[in-house]
């Protein structure tokens, strides 16, 4: 398992996940703090970003990253840590505090997934929008959700994927950078709303970056060539895939057992969950603290800042640091 520190080893130790799964540990996940005040533990989950082997879905579990997670606390030398998990992370996260209560200090859970076939078939087979051809493309019969997954299984088998894989890559890629943006589309219209000028200029900003960033992924659209970013994209759908097929490996109504396991062992929760998410619904985390909360004197926060999905969105990083400067 490939993995960075970041900060003070004197200072409080937070373990940053990350989402997808199989996207990797970047250093946007680090923005929302002081790394002066803080020891920051980046891993990449297994078969991700830089671990090794790369993309291998083999005992790739979320119990082996559950136990991968616990293996690199001992090896640091660490007695407990704090976690930020964002969507994909935020079901690993449950996962880790439900198995080692004791060894978290406390939860940050940002856009909040559910697993639920509504947002995964909302993402990978939307019925309405420039994107309602789905994954697969225009032309293929509409088919069940766990037949889709099946299917894009079996694409992604190769590392050399071929013409109608790396078409299925690159939807995929575009279906995901779409959601995003419908998202910070929200959120600029809310700013508006609000009478935040300098919230929307900022919006407007990052909407147009990534309106550049998706024009250059769409450019390559049809392309046979696989390079780099081809197999980068088939590493990470490939352990994707993986996961989605088996609803991230929990059983039914586990998120919701570990959500009042944390509760009653006391662990302080921070739900933080964009109002604006067109990938993982706001519901997620309301549902969830309200649930925490059913235990009493649980400590649980909710928190909505006016933003979409991504956490380096505006609203949502100052949010975090908000979050997690109260933690410190």
């Amino acid at each position: 398992m490939a993995w960075r520190v970041l900060g003070d080893p004197r200072e409080a130790a937070w373990l940053l996940l990350h989402g997808g799964p199989g996207s990797g540990a970047g250093p946007a996940l680090a923005r929302p703090f002081d790394a002066a005040r803080s020891f920051l533990v980046l891993p990449d989950q297994r078969g991700a970003g830089a671990s090794r082997p790369r993309g291998v879905i083999r005992r790739n579990h979320t119990s082996a990253l559950v136990a991968d997670l616990e293996a690199l606390r001992s090896y640091l030398g660490l007695d407990r840590w704090s976690v930020l998990g964002g969507s994909w992370g935020s079901v690993l996260a449950l996962a880790y505090a439900q198995a080692h209560p004791h060894r978290v200090q406390r939860l940050v859970l940002r856009g909040a997934f559910a697993l639920s076939r509504r947002e995964i078939g909302g993402l990978l087979m939307p019925v309405s929008g420039a994107a309602a051809a789905g994954v697969l493309g225009p032309g293929v019969a509409r088919a069940s959700l766990p037949a889709l997954l099946a299917r894009l299984a079996q694409l992604l088998q190769s590392a050399t994927p071929d013409v109608t894989a790396l078409d299925a890559l690159r939807r995929w890629q575009d279906l995901e950078s779409g959601a995003a943006l419908h998202g910070m589309r929200r959120s600029l219209r809310q700013a508006l709303r609000d009478q935040a000028p300098g919230r929307a200029s900022a919006i407007r900003s990052m909407l147009a970056a990534q309106q550049r960033q998706q024009r250059r992924q769409r450019a390559a659209r049809g392309s046979p060539r696989c390079g780099p970013v081809e197999r980068a994209l088939w590493r990470k759908f490939r352990i994707q895939t993986h996961y989605l097929r088996h609803r991230g490996f929990m059983r039914p109504a586990g998120l919701d057992r570990a959500v009042l396991a944390l509760a009653r062992a006391g662990v302080p929760v921070d739900w933080v969950h964009g109002a604006c998410d067109a990938v993982c619904p706001p519901a997620n985390s309301r549902r969830w603290a309200a649930l925490g909360r059913r235990v009493p004197q649980a400590p649980v926060r909710l928190h909505q800042p006016a933003s979409g999905h991504l956490g380096h969105e505006p609203d949502m990083l100052a949010c975090l640091r908000q979050v997690v400067e109260a933690a410190a």
